[in-house]
């Protein structure tokens, strides 16, 4: 069965820091209607960061805890606490380095979650970038509870976080810059959010 290893890891955050680069306009005109305007172009010197601290034969806890420390230190706001603490718990949660199966990495996303949760003290409909990895990771579990593979289930969990990020438009927010303006912040898809659909979707396409 197909297993997770550090170099699939490392395809992973290169894809979503190319998918970041080329989407950094529209994250931040995302941005401009209910943050600071600034999500694409942190994310991208972030991500760009993180493909700069690339360590060639790292093991891949080591790489993701790295990454989650990069994120932290160079990204401004509250995106890079928050894709930092995920990518530290990640990388937490797969033991020792060694190659993952599908339950095994399961888990380690479930722990990133969990780290979100704890970092920003969002909940599913706040409008946040929980509003796609909750489902997203829902579904991922439930792919592998009736069989499926790394591939499949990720594909499971970037298609839900999509629609849970299509989900925040209507939404109200109710934490973060965007929850200052209140019922005006409706109406306008969020930025996390979104960089969280394209999280997903790029690991969809890199790993096993």
């Amino acid at each position: 069965m197909p297993e997770v290893t550090a170099e699939g890891l490392e395809r992973w955050l290169r894809r979503f820091a190319d998918v970041v680069h080329d989407h950094a306009a529209e994250l931040t005109e995302l941005d401009s209607a209910i943050g600071d305007a600034d999500h694409g172009s942190n994310m991208d010197r972030g991500m760009r960061a993180v493909v700069g601290a690339l360590d060639d034969g790292a093991a891949a806890d080591a790489m993701l805890k790295k990454a989650g420390m990069t994120l932290v230190s160079t990204v401004g706001g509250a995106s890079g606490p928050l894709y930092g603490t995920f990518f530290l718990r990640v990388g937490g949660g797969l033991a020792g380095g060694q190659a993952v199966d599908a339950a095994a990495l399961g888990r380690a996303l479930r722990a990133g979650l969990e780290g979100v949760v704890a970092r920003g003290k969002a909940e599913p409909g706040d409008k946040t970038m929980v509003d796609a990895l909750v489902p997203a990771l829902d579904a991922y579990d439930a792919a592998v509870a009736g069989g499926a593979g790394i591939a499949e289930a990720l594909s499971a969990a970037a298609d839900a976080a999509e629609e849970g990020c299509a989900a925040t438009i209507p939404l109200v927010a109710r934490k973060g810059r965007a929850s200052y303006l209140g019922p005006r912040s409706a109406g306008h898809q969020d930025p996390g959010a979104t960089s969280t659909a394209l999280l997903l979707r790029s690991a969809a396409d890199s790993l096993p």
